[in-house]
């Protein structure tokens, strides 16, 4: 019987182009899934956080010339910018498919990320979700799984001057899981990456989906630690994408104090590690 799948994309004065790009890789990779019959339903779901409404009406017309009839898409707008979590909760929680992505509107899927994906879940069914294989525009390899971190590695890896982190690169690999085989899959991965999750929908809105403590940055790594209470994380080295973005420290001071909020948020709730 072939999978139903929903899709979530949380948009905050999106760029326009980028997300085209990001709307027409997910097409083509639905429409492989149809060909080769492992997906037999989807619906895609913009979450527009604004800024205020001025992008709902271009976001309606570039969705819906995006991904045509029959492709089923919609566009959420009018609820204020909810944070990135919250956004995705709008269509993950009210979902009923077997499986549900969580998508940035800077990422490009390979043509048959959703058939790799959807094969990986239905050999492993104690997995709830995977992390794909994700490089940068130029092509260098991005590491999406983590080993829990220490305020120390983040305070490295986001503010460091770049001669610092050469010194401590040991260190930071090992936050950054470099030493993972990136030809095989892996299971038992710790904290997966937000801009990517493929989960299995009804273990991870049992868990209440993403929580609303995060308004934006750790609330991928609260997911992934709570969802391993109830299944497996895993990396799957056959779902391949290219990510543009993140790089909170680079975006201003406003982004590093939303970052440490959050992190403050995290460590509270999942418990302190310094060094």
């Amino acid at each position: 019987m072939s999978a139903s799948l929903t899709v979530s994309v949380v948009t905050y004065a999106p760029e326009f182009v980028v997300l085209v790009e990001t709307l027409g890789s997910l097409a083509r990779a639905l429409d492989r899934a149809y060909a080769e019959e492992c997906l037999g339903q989807s619906r895609v779901t913009v979450i527009d956080n604004g800024p205020g409404t001025r992008f709902a009406e271009p976001l309606r017309q570039l969705v819906h010339a995006a991904l045509p009839a029959p492709f089923e898409a919609e566009v959420l707008s009018g609820h204020g910018n909810v944070g990135y979590g919250r956004g995705h909760n709008l269509a993950l929680l009210v979902s009923d498919a077997d499986y549900h992505l969580v998508l940035n509107p800077d990422v490009t899927l390979a043509p048959e990320a959703i058939v790799a994906a959807l094969s990986y879940m239905k050999r492993n069914a104690e997995i709830v979700i995977l992390a794909p294989e994700a490089s940068d525009e130029r092509g260098e390899p991005l590491y999406l799984c983590k080993r829990y971190p220490s305020v120390l590695d983040l305070t490295l890896r986001g503010f460091a001057p770049r001669a610092v982190r050469r010194l401590l690169r040991a260190r930071l690999d090992h936050y950054e899981m470099r030493d993972l085989p990136r030809s095989e899959a892996k299971r038992g991965v710790p904290i997966l990456s937000g801009s990517f999750m493929f989960c299995r929908r009804g273990p991870i809105a049992a868990i209440g989906g993403f929580s609303d403590a995060f308004f934006v940055y750790f609330e991928d790594f609260d997911l992934s630690l709570r969802a391993a209470a109830v299944g497996g994380l895993a990396y799957v080295p056959t779902v391949r994408i290219v990510h543009r973005g993140g790089h909170a420290a680079r975006k201003g001071l406003c982004h590093v104090a939303l970052f440490a909020r959050s992190a403050l948020t995290f460590f509270n709730r999942h418990g302190w590690k310094w060094v």
